[in-house]
């Protein structure tokens, strides 16, 4: 495994961990040139379905897009980076789950204002109005009155 500080090939596994639900393992690694130590995860891979855009191309699911997605959504919000990698996971998992070759990322929009909602419904909203691109006030106020459970705001 690479060093991140000095890029020396060699190191050694010092302690290894297991996740809790036995999808992941942490290792911990010590640099054999440097004596620096970090941190490394490993995972069964998957495979997972291509993503259908809007627009018709395809392209490889991404978890790091899915994460930059929700915590942009969840910025300034008091929501911590496991919570947030945790929905990611939930979502990928859903994705696998699914056996499709293909999943349209709307289905995945959907799904990460789903677990949005039910996370921070400030970070629901934000994602909301970039996801679905409202194109006035008045489609923006519905989804808020949506939210509030009201007919009108």
């Amino acid at each position: 495994m690479k060093c991140p500080f000095c890029t020396t090939l060699e190191s050694k596994v010092i302690d290894s961990r297991v996740s809790k639900d036995g999808g992941l393992i942490r290792r911990r690694r010590e640099c054999e040139d440097c004596g620096h130590r970090f941190t490394t995860y490993e995972r069964v891979e998957e495979p997972l379905p291509a993503v259908v855009k809007k627009d018709g191309r395809r392209e490889t699911f991404d978890l790091l897009k899915i994460v930059g997605g929700i915590k942009k959504a969840c910025e300034k919000r008091p929501i911590s980076m496991d919570t947030i990698n945790g929905l990611a996971d939930d979502i990928e998992r859903w994705a696998q789950e699914q056996g499709e070759p293909e999943i349209q990322s709307k289905k995945i929009g959907e799904r990460v204002m789903e677990g949005l909602h039910n996370l921070d419904q400030v970070a629901y909203v934000r994602f909301a109005s970039v996801y679905r691109s409202f194109k006035d006030i008045n489609e923006f106020m519905s989804e808020l009155s949506e939210l509030l459970g009201n007919e009108k705001v």
